[in-house]
């Protein structure tokens, strides 16, 4: 005979639930995000460090004939590993929402606990993805403005802006940064939360992020459009930006997160 108690809980395998959002929701998470991060700024001054470290990083490849056609595709992709980096700000937003002790030692909490091993896979994946978009972005410059051989950065913009080939390298790049930048949201905007709010395989994770994207298609698209231009805002000058946008979005995110799984 079926007890009560096996018919109100759901196996620990059983597929998370996943709700419907609104565009309210998305203004609610931004608005909990920047109250988070005001409450939390301790981690800004790494954050204001880093990022700048990394603009000039990539400018200085940039100055070698044969790498700067990847500039661009090389700060654009950094977005593609934002979830990764975000996850230290989804456990601080968690642990505040949980009242417990949530100041920036607890950063590199998830690679601790039982988000570690699903947290490995998820990056190893956005690596891989980054990694292929940089191989893409290769293909077109090599099929475009490529053919004319090495050039200096003078000349690389000057036939990036005025030729048609140039003009196909922007418009074919857009659509292919395009495409990276909605597999990534489809895959991670629910998926790395879920494995720092529970115990939970990688897989079970992406197919969480999968159904959430599939069941808000228009409030998702939306979402990920805020994103870009924080990111591009945030960008300038030389990623100073970053260090408050990041930090927003990583807790706003987690807060959407909240709205977008069932918990």
């Amino acid at each position: 005979m079926t007890t009560p108690d096996a018919v109100i809980t759901r196996p620990a395998t059983a597929p998370a639930g996943v709700r419907r959002i609104s565009q309210r929701d998305l203004n609610w998470a931004l608005a909990e995000g920047w109250r988070d991060f005001t409450a939390m700024r301790g981690e800004i001054l790494f954050l204001a460090l880093f990022y700048p470290v990394l603009g000039f990083m990539a400018a200085a490849l940039a100055a070698d004939e044969r790498i700067l056609p990847l500039f661009f595709p090389l700060v654009a992709g950094l977005s593609v590993m934002g979830p990764a980096v975000a996850s230290g700000f989804y456990e601080m937003a968690r642990r505040r929402e949980a009242g417990l002790n949530s100041n920036w030692r607890h950063f590199l909490d998830p690679l601790k606990g039982h988000s570690g091993g699903a947290l490995v896979v998820l990056t190893l994946f956005l690596l891989a993805l980054f990694g292929a978009w940089l191989a893409v972005a290769w293909l077109i410059y090599a099929a475009t403005i490529g053919v004319y051989g090495p050039m200096d950065a003078a000349e690389f913009f000057r036939r990036l802006f005025t030729t048609p080939e140039g003009w196909t390298m922007i418009a074919v790049g857009n659509l292919a940064g395009f495409g990276f930048a909605v597999v990534t949201l489809v895959f991670s905007v629910a998926s790395f939360p879920m494995v720092v709010d529970r115990p939970t395989g990688a897989g079970a994770a992406i197919r969480t992020s999968i159904r959430v994207a599939m069941t808000n298609p228009v409030t998702l698209a939306t979402w990920g459009v805020r994103v870009a231009g924080l990111l591009v805002l945030g960008s300038l000058p030389f990623f100073i930006g970053l260090a408050v946008v990041l930090p927003w979005l990583g807790y706003a995110t987690w807060h959407l997160y909240t709205r977008m799984v069932e918990r």
